[in-house]
């Protein structure tokens, strides 16, 4: 991986930031996209601190607006001509339904929407690359997952667990689609599932939830660490 462009979403925290981490060790040119200045860039001076390489960039973009990512893949592009790996990371699970600026489904707009955009958009990038590859992060809560096209965006009844599970299965039929539609382009996808991660994923969580991913799943959790091997 040394020498290679990386860029990964929700990298300033949980298995974004320790696959960054990682990467960047091995020498690869790691391009974290956070939400959040102030947590991204002390995310990135600890990866920096850890690895000793400072072959880390920083880019602010906001997941829920489709502007915001089409400007990060501007920034990108105008800074870098390859691209030889996409993790697509970042994700939410919301516990009451909200809209983003686009007028979407959050949890639907951040997990499905966002890296089929983001995608899409960098894929010359990544044809410019290869031998290149797409990862996209899914869960295994994808199997209890269905495409509601009838409540797609939960405008009828809203429930977290559908909402998170049906975006995870989207997620893993557009894998599975442009993987397809790649074939022979020497661009690999590929989805895959960390675990039960001990991460802060959970903190919208509630009542019953909540105690049992805080307090009694927790000590049976993957490590961060652990998660990110997927990756």
């Amino acid at each position: 991986m040394k020498g290679k462009v990386c860029m990964i979403t929700g990298a300033n925290s949980g298995i974004g930031k320790t696959t960054a981490l990682g990467l960047v060790k091995m020498g690869t040119t790691v391009v974290m996209v956070c939400r959040n200045r102030n947590r991204g860039e002390a995310a990135m001076d600890e990866i920096k601190a850890q690895s000793g390489n400072e072959s880390v960039e920083l880019m602010i973009a906001d997941l829920a607006s489709q502007k915001s990512i089409r400007q990060l893949v501007k920034d990108f592009t105008d800074k870098y001509q390859q691209l030889h790996v996409l993790i697509n990371n970042a994700g939410v699970a919301k516990a009451n339904r909200t809209l983003t600026v686009d007028g979407i489904e959050t949890t639907f707009a951040i997990n499905y929407l966002a890296p089929f955009l983001l995608t899409n958009l960098l894929l010359d990038a990544l044809k410019a690359s290869t031998p290149a590859r797409i990862v996209n992060v899914s869960s295994m809560v994808y199997k209890w997952g269905t495409i509601d096209f009838d409540n797609l965006q939960g405008e009828k009844r809203y429930d977290m667990d559908k909402a998170y599970n049906q975006s995870k299965l989207a997620i893993v039929l557009f894998t599975y689609e442009l993987a397809r539609r790649l074939q022979g382009t020497g661009v690999t996808v590929n989805s895959l599932e960390p675990g039960l991660v001990a991460t802060d994923f959970g903190r919208e969580y509630t009542g019953f939830k909540r105690l049992m991913t805080t307090k009694i799943w927790r000590p049976f959790m993957k490590s961060p660490e652990k998660g990110a091997e997927t990756s």
